[in-house]
């Protein structure tokens, strides 16, 4: 045991915390780089052999090459008093099977750590890497949810020549040392039996350890070794039970496939067992098996416009929009939001097409015929599954009947898909947001007009919404939608002061006074708070939102501003539920992606923002992204050119910062200093904590240390507090690391985390 005080090379011990048969495990301070790390000192008996040190640190060396935020950092290795050692991350958690408790976990969260699991094997699998020791207390859960495998090439080293000099039988929970590398209980028959072993040797761990966070026992587990052994070599577990009795049929298959006992039985990669578990993840959200068997689920398609008059199309677009808020109510069924609905006004696809690419069973389309105060109404409920009609009816009236017939076609799909209602349900599908046609019409206007995103649109907005609220009155939809306008005023620099934050909060909080569950107002506040840098009471307002009413933008804010406080496995939930619920709509896509890179999968990042790219017109803002994306994806021209296109587009405070990224990221540093001089850009980017990181990661990347540690300063004071990116995957950070600056500022990153999660 090593004294507090103790110096190894650089490296200060301060406490030990943790010991097992791999060696102790020390918090330990490096003093050159000023930061914390974990130092293992591994067995006395390594001094003796000289070949298994050069094995060794030939292991270590290989596990420092894996870059993944799913494994153990390592960066450095040495040896002390002949003995080795291994200095990693300091992680800060606990381990798996320390977490694990009878019963199990909850099929998602279940499903969520083994993802983690497979993508971190998947990244060692490629470099040639097994770990051939995977079970819960070589997986650890950092605090914010992000797994860690741990012991990554050690394990291999620690059985390479222990099995010719020993005859020491396995135990459990115990690393056998008299036959191939593992912990009995996990490991796979070849091991056992000695035999030559590859990557899916982990694959038959991996399907043990998942076995056990459902079930919350082991698979194979006898009275004695003996008994252990002959079950993993001819049985088969028993039945899952425990917590996750709602095991999904394709998830047991997962668990049965991985645990095959000849090896080209099961998976034939971590890659493609990470595919199964995404498809499981996302059957999850959406409620629809992975084996294409739909839930309750529909998506209400844009009612067609037969009026001779093609105004008549918003009145058409309101019908559609009502019905798809009134079904929206309704907890037990997933309905695509109003934005992806929209985007296929005018498809020329297949209903079977559509329902295929939007993961919903049931297709509601119809049309609108509006001469003066008459109206003509059809509507047909289609099951996709089989391209039958369910029920299709037509509805004659005037304006005034509008809502009724909205409330009869709500009501027929209700009982069509034979949906149980809650008694707060029938109410609210009775409820009016804006109980006037002419209003609603407004409204609609005004939200299209607001999502262009320029100064005129944004005006324009905002008059057609005060002229829907002098034909009804005070109205919480109305008010919450001036709060939404004034927040994106002041996030593309058009009114970039606190006055503009100030009227969209006064908006916000005179819709809950007249109705305290306006979810849009939420969403306005979440979003308002989050720019002054008040993460606590974003992400609260944010949640309450989303409690209220599901929508892809809420889904978008919080995965976006979960991330950025570091709470990762949060911000992964959020951001496949966008997708699931507005698979069309951008902004979810991004939050997909979003999450991806401060995840550190840059490559994935990328993949994810590019795959909708063409769904929609690119506005300035979504090149923008395709330059961010592009930089962490390392296609630095491809970028450059991204952030000139922006450049040119006019756009006033993203075309200033895309030429001062441009010039940092080409290592221009004249123009870049150019640029950092420019007063409004300085301005905008101390209100702005994304702004304010890229250009610290600018800064770092062309070696203007104080000018990157300035602004990674603000970034954080404004609420970005996710210390584990900046400190250990941010690549552009790399050279302002050993700055005892950065230090600190990664230590006040952490501290402000801590009080976020108290």
């Amino acid at each position: 045991m090593l004294a507090a005080g103790k110096i190894l090379g650089p490296y200060e011990i301060l406490v030990p915390i943790g010991a097992g048969g791999m060696g102790e495990v020390y918090k330990a301070h490096d003093t050159r780089l000023g930061r914390d790390v974990a130092i293992k000192v591994l067995p006395a008996e390594y001094v003796a052999d000289a070949d298994r040190l050069r094995r060794f640190e030939q292991e270590a060396r290989a596990a420092g090459q894996l870059n993944h935020p799913n494994i153990l950092a390592v960066f450095d290795i040495g040896t002390h008093e002949g003995a080795p050692y291994i200095v990693t991350e300091l992680l800060e958690g606990e381990t798996l099977r320390e977490r694990l408790h009878p019963g199990g976990l909850p099929v998602r969260k279940a499903v969520e750590i083994a993802m983690q699991i497979a993508n971190g094997l998947a990244a060692a699998h490629e470099k040639g890497i097994t770990h051939r020791d995977l079970k819960p207390a070589n997986v650890f859960v950092t605090r914010d949810g992000r797994i860690k495998i741990l012991d990554f090439g050690i394990a291999k080293l620690s059985a390479t020549g222990a099995a010719e000099n020993s005859a020491t039988a396995p135990v459990p929970e115990a690393t056998t040392a008299g036959m191939a590398l593992g912990t009995l209980g996990y490991m796979s028959p070849e091991q056992i039996r000695g035999r030559a072993m590859d990557h899916r040797t982990d694959i038959f761990a991996f399907g043990c350890v998942l076995y056990e966070m459902l079930s919350g026992r082991r698979a194979f587990a006898g009275e004695t070794a003996a008994d252990t052994i002959a079950a993993v070599l001819s049985k088969d577990p028993a039945p899952i039970g425990g917590l996750s009795g709602g095991v999904p049929p394709g998830l047991h298959g997962i668990v049965r496939r991985s645990l095959e006992k000849r090896p080209e039985d099961r998976f034939s990669s971590a890659h493609d067992l990470a595919l199964a578990l995404n498809a499981i993840a996302a059957a999850l959200v959406t409620g629809r098996a992975p084996d294409g068997l739909p839930a309750k689920s529909i998506v209400v398609l844009p009612f067609e416009n037969l009026s001779p008059d093609p105004e008549n199309a918003f009145f058409a677009d309101g019908l559609t929009e009502e019905l798809i808020a009134d079904l929206s109510k309704v907890r037990t069924l997933r309905v695509i939001s109003r934005t992806s609905a929209m985007l296929l006004k005018g498809s020329k696809k297949d209903v079977p097409t559509i329902a295929r690419e939007l993961n919903v069973r049931y297709v509601l389309e119809g049309s609108v015929r509006r001469a003066g105060n008459s109206l003509r109404i059809t509507a047909q409920l289609i099951d996709a599954a089989s391209d039958a009609h369910l029920w299709a009816e037509k509805y004659g009236g005037t304006l005034d009947d509008v809502f009724a017939i909205q409330e009869r076609v709500s009501g027929s799909i209700v009982d069509a898909l034979r949906l149980a209602l809650t008694a707060d349900e029938k109410q609210r599908l009775t409820g009016r947001l804006i109980p006037d046609f002419r209003a609603f019409d407004l409204y609609l206007r005004a939200h299209q007009e607001a999502y262009r995103v320029t100064e005129s649109a944004l005006d324009h907005a905002t008059q057609l919404a005060r002229q829907a609220l002098e034909i009804v009155g005070p109205n919480a939809l109305l008010f919450s939608l001036l709060a939404e306008i004034e927040f994106i005023c002041h996030d593309q620099g058009i009114h970039r002061d606190e006055e503009s934050l100030r009227r969209g909060e006064a908006w916000a909080k005179k819709a809950l006074e007249l109705d305290p569950e306006t979810a849009a107002a939420f969403r306005a506040l979440g979003a308002i708070e989050a720019r002054r840098g008040d993460m606590v009471r974003a992400i609260r307002d944010l949640r309450r939102a989303n409690e209220l009413q599901v929508s892809g933008e809420t889904l978008f804010f919080l995965a976006w501003r979960c991330s950025e406080v570091g709470k990762m496995a949060e911000a992964r939930r959020y951001a496949t539920e966008a997708v699931s619920v507005d698979p069309l709509l951008w902004l979810c896509r991004w939050s997909y992606a979003w999450v991806a890179l401060l995840d550190g999968d840059f490559e994935a990042a990328l993949r994810r923002w590019r795959d909708p790219a063409d769904l929609v017109a690119e506005a300035p803002i979504q090149t923008y992204f395709s330059a961010i994306f592009s930089v962490y994806g390392g296609r630095m021209d491809e970028a450059c050119d991204f952030f000139g296109q922006v450049v040119d587009a006019g756009v006033p405070v993203l075309s200033m910062v895309s030429a001062a990224l441009r010039a940092l990221f080409r290592r221009d540093k004249d123009a870049a200093a150019a640029f950092l001089g420019n007063q409004a850009l300085r301005d905008s980017a101390m209100l702005d904590k994304e702004l304010s990181w890229w250009l610290a990661a600018g800064c770092s990347f062309v070696g203007e240390t104080d000018e990157a540690l300035h602004w990674l300063a603000n970034s954080i004071d404004l609420g970005f507090t996710n210390h584990h990116f900046f400190s250990a995957i941010d690549p552009f950070l790399a050279k302002i690391r050993g700055d005892a600056r950065f230090e600190a500022l990664i230590e006040r990153a952490r501290e402000k985390q801590q009080a976020f999660d108290v």
